[in-house]
């Protein structure tokens, strides 16, 4: 028998490894180094630029994944390192955040509540990774953990002086807790990366993301706090009251999910 690659070749359901970085990788990897650095920076106190950054690594994670969909350089190494660095930058980091700015005076509750967002992110991670292939694409079960994330951004980007009332920080705890039970909560929340960049919409529709980006370049701490929220809120809005959360798996027919980049 021969010791060479083509043994490798002949076991059934084994992919060959892609030497070389992609482009998705590159922007994954500085997903992370944003995350890494608003860690930094959130124990430097210096809370307004960590929230910042974490908002930047959010731009990042969905630019990488829109990349690999749109080059066909999605594969599975990608996604688990989307997922490594989304453990990072939208588990770790908004946690930390959320203590240092909030939490601290607390003590002991407010580790556990720090302690529980971090769990509850990795538990959403794990449980996409592994149902990737067969949920409906158009879908998210659960809170995206960058979605959880930019919550607790544009809350600190919103008021970036430290909290030390302890009725605030009772509320920001109540906050954590409520994001970190919606990540690994059944709701559903519509997913974004569906969308067909390709297809002609009137041009009317243009308008809407040209105001979105004015309206964030006038009052951004306004404007990013509450698309935030409006999208937390989404998933928790009873069905028909929001447009297309009527539809089911049923009745829409199930679409399985494709193989991409981003984990999230």
């Amino acid at each position: 028998m021969k010791r060479n690659g083509n043994l490798r070749r002949r076991i059934p359901g084994k992919s060959r490894f892609r030497r070389g970085a992609s482009l998705p990788s590159v922007l994954t990897s500085v997903n992370l180094f944003f995350g890494l650095v608003s860690l930094v920076k959130s124990i430097q106190g210096d809370y307004g630029l960590a929230a910042l950054l974490i908002a930047l690594s959010i731009v990042l994670d969905g630019l990488d994944g829109l990349v690999a969909r749109l080059t066909g350089t999605a594969s599975d190494f990608g996604r688990e390192l989307d997922s490594l660095s989304d453990l990072i930058s939208f588990g770790v980091a908004p946690s930390v955040l959320a203590y240092c700015w909030a939490l601290s005076d607390l003590g002991r509750p407010g580790m556990v509540a720090t302690f529980g967002f971090v769990l509850c992110g990795a538990l959403r991670l794990a449980r996409f990774n592994i149902q990737a292939s067969t949920l409906d694409r158009r879908y998210f079960v659960g809170l995206p953990i960058p979605a959880a994330a930019g919550a607790v951004a544009a809350l600190v980007y919103y008021c970036p002086h430290p909290v030390h009332d302890p009725a605030m920080g009772g509320l920001v705890w109540l906050l954590l807790a409520t994001l970190a039970v919606l990540m690994v909560s059944r709701m559903r929340y519509r997913s974004l990366k569906q969308l067909d960049l390709k297809a002609r919409r009137p041009y009317q529709v243009l308008f809407v993301p040209i105001l979105i980006l004015l309206a964030i370049f006038a009052w951004p701490e306004q404007v990013l706090l509450g698309m935030a929220f409006l999208y937390v809120l989404s998933g928790v809005v009873p069905r028909g009251l929001l447009p297309g959360r009527g539809e089911t798996r049923e009745s829409a027919g199930p679409l399985p999910a494709q193989p991409g980049h981003g984990a999230e």
